[in-house]
């Protein structure tokens, strides 16, 4: 591996980006700069409203905020680099940046997705063991749910930058994307790259069955749950309680099995750059959105922010 990786020194990736579209370079650049602004002034938004309002110190709004910090890194790690790509003509990387931008953003994905799967377990609780969710949901036990996705996420990444570092990689070479994913590193190695595309398969497949099914059985328990009560309405109000994140979970793994599973075909590749937008800096920005729109608590909290805002500038 030593060699291999000596003989990558000086190895530098070209991106494309959306260079073929040079008219639309601007206007890009200002639609995703205003939305990485958005997005940021969101999640911390959120991060600071669940910390500030003592009604949403609950295990579900502790999830929600590390759902906005991983948002937050996520799109952080993938938004500069494609803001720079569209204003200025080096459109390089060094390979050891594109690893650590892969690192990052890979632990980032994994995170999120069992981040998404343990808020369907706290909806699981919350709604079929109401009595016992304080107990059975403690701070120790989320802490160490929201620790374990944390630590899962940066094992899957440092495993799979193992692979990619085991290769070796010749001069220059172009890579028709603006981030360093993992299928567009592994084109530009010039040794073997299938014990690291097996890798990658496994976990990914791993990653996706298991947070997939966590979800599945959760949402099923609990809708055969609510079913089965007698009381007028209780479908309807476990329907409102669960639709932000069935919502979420929606976009995050629809997007994943659609990057992954659907998109593999030359032809596809700017319909792959859409998509790997909007899960990288569109869904983010839309999280807190989804969330937030029909909490009436967090909606309260924002407001008496903007009032006490408006006050101190009056003053």
């Amino acid at each position: 591996m030593q060699l291999q990786v000596n003989q990558s020194t000086g190895v530098v990736f070209v991106f494309v980006g959306f260079s073929e579209y040079p008219n639309l370079q601007v206007p890009l650049f200002l639609i995703f700069l205003i939305i990485y602004t958005i997005t940021v002034l969101e999640n911390l938004g959120m991060i600071l409203v669940i910390r500030i309002n003592a009604k949403l110190h609950t295990p579900m709004y502790f999830f929600l905020s590390h759902l906005s910090i991983v948002d937050l890194c996520y799109t952080t790690v993938i938004a500069p680099k494609l803001l720079d790509l569209l204003i200025t003509e080096d459109r390089s990387m060094s390979l050891k940046g594109c690893i650590i931008q892969f690192y990052f953003g890979c632990a980032c994905v994994v995170t999120q997705t069992f981040m998404l799967a343990v808020m369907a377990y706290d909806r699981f609780v919350a709604i079929c063991n109401p009595l016992l969710y304080t107990v059975a949901m403690s701070h120790k036990l989320c802490a160490l749910l929201v620790t374990g996705t944390y630590l899962w996420g940066g094992l899957c990444a440092t495993t799979l930058t193992y692979f990619l570092l085991a290769l070796s990689y010749c001069g220059s070479s172009i890579i028709n994307h603006f981030c360093c994913e993992y299928s567009a590193i592994i084109s530009a190695a010039c040794s073997d790259s299938s014990l690291s595309q097996i890798a990658c398969l496994l976990i990914c497949m791993f990653n996706e069955i298991c947070s997939l099914l966590i979800i599945i059985v959760s949402y099923v328990v609990i809708f055969t749950t609510v079913i089965k009560i007698p009381t007028k309405g209780a479908l309807q109000k476990a329907l409102s309680t669960c639709a932000p994140h069935l919502t979420a979970i929606s976009f995050c793994h629809g997007f994943i099995l659609l990057l992954y599973c659907v998109l593999k075909s030359k032809s596809s590749l700017l319909l792959v750059k859409i998509v790997t937008v909007f899960y990288s800096m569109v869904i983010p920005m839309l999280n807190p959105l989804i969330y937030s729109l029909r909490n009436k608590d967090v909606k309260e909290t924002v407001r008496k922010l903007i009032h006490m805002k408006i006050l101190s500038q009056s003053l």
